[in-house]
């Protein structure tokens, strides 16, 4: 059947919605906020030059392409538009830290990712936008994604966490941190029914030690004993902090006591060997730590880790009381006083405990 040709009234709205196309693909060219579009295959069609300027590639390298994730990535992954176009939301949590999906099959996708941005040889934080464009009948066209360089706004945010959570002296996570990283363990402990250590380490005779040397030299002394206990924080899970003053603490997650006893000798060994100078009177000639274990696998009745806490830090007062220097057990505290000949029963807390 031929085709009937055009009336005048649709040859003149055929000329105004190629006239509003044209206007429009100019219109995104000259926008501010870096934009490009991918159609139905996932080719890009429009790479606005806001675009270009945000990733240092030309609109030459990527149009008719569907290589314009090289601009964001090293390896290939999809884009945000792409996921959008293969109307993919359960994708969202394997490529994007911060997302929401607006709508099935409807508004798009947001997204908030670090791209490490290849041409440029830098880092990004990018806030994008990603929208489906569809025909009358309901087919996709197009996907438009926008981008937003929230990188500045990032970095001001991680250091502001970090000021919040890391002692301003030894780099150290604060007690905040270690309050909210015990209980955090702990109840994953319950779950799992795997034992919880740790490590309270305290530095022996750190007052004599400023008064003999100073308190800038203090600090010099807690950094370098602080640097010690962090190395053995190997693990993603494990945390090392400064619990107050002179004293340290090291949570160790899925940790037996005496795995935790090895690494505390360690620690106390390392200390050692840097042979800081002490020499006040009542003190030795180097500085020396003194260093309390405790581990336990909570129970069902165990909702708070204080019991843990106090075992570990019975441990390190029994370390204090027998002499210093010394790596203690919670389980071994009064085997440990009784083989010296001490007295337990004037000693604060070594009544035996029922738990750890």
């Amino acid at each position: 059947m031929a085709k009937l040709p055009k009336t005048p009234s649709e040859k003149a709205r055929a000329k105004t919605v190629d006239v509003a196309d044209s206007y429009a693909v100019r219109l995104m060219q000259h926008l501010v906020v870096p934009t490009f579009v991918i159609d139905p295959k996932r080719r890009v069609v429009i790479w606005n030059k806001a675009c270009e300027r945000l990733t240092g590639v030309a609109a030459s390298e990527v149009i008719g392409t569907n290589k314009h994730w090289q601009a964001f990535y090293e390896t290939r992954r999809p884009c945000l538009a792409d996921l959008v176009a293969l109307d993919r939301p359960e994708q969202l949590p394997e490529f994007y830290s911060e997302y929401a999906a607006r709508g099935h099959n409807g508004l798009g996708f947001s997204a908030e990712n670090w791209c490490v941005m290849p041409k440029l040889g830098s880092q990004l934080y990018l806030a994008i936008d990603a929208g489906p464009i569809h025909d009358e009948a309901g087919n996709l066209i197009a996907v438009v994604e926008t981008l937003r360089d929230l990188t500045d706004q990032k970095r001001a945010e991680m250091a502001l966490k970090e000021l919040a959570t890391k002692d301003g002296l030894t780099g150290l996570s604060n007690r905040r941190s270690f309050d909210q990283m015990l209980m955090s363990e702990w109840a994953r402990a319950q779950r799992t029914q795997k034992p919880l250590a740790l490590l309270f380490v305290d530095v022996d005779h750190f007052k004599l030690f400023n008064d003999e040397h100073g308190h800038q030299t203090g600090d010099e002394c807690l950094r370098a004993v602080a640097d010690v206990v962090s190395r053995y924080a190997r693990r993603p899970l494990d945390l090392a902090s400064r619990y107050g003053g002179e004293e340290f603490a090291l949570i160790l997650p899925e940790m037996s006591s005496d795995d935790a006893c090895v690494i505390a000798e360690e620690i106390r060994r390392a200390v050692t060997a840097l042979r800081i100078a002490h020499g006040a009177d009542g003190a030795g000639d180097h500085v020396t730590l003194s260093v309390g274990v405790a581990s336990h696998v909570p129970g069902e009745a165990d909702n708070a880790p204080n019991g843990l806490l106090g075992a570990a830090d019975q441990a390190l007062y029994a370390a204090k009381r027998l002499g210093r220097n010394r790596v203690v057990c919670s389980e071994r505290v009064l085997a440990e006083f009784m083989g010296l000949g001490l007295d337990t029963t004037s000693v604060p807390g070594l009544a035996p405990r029922k738990s750890a």
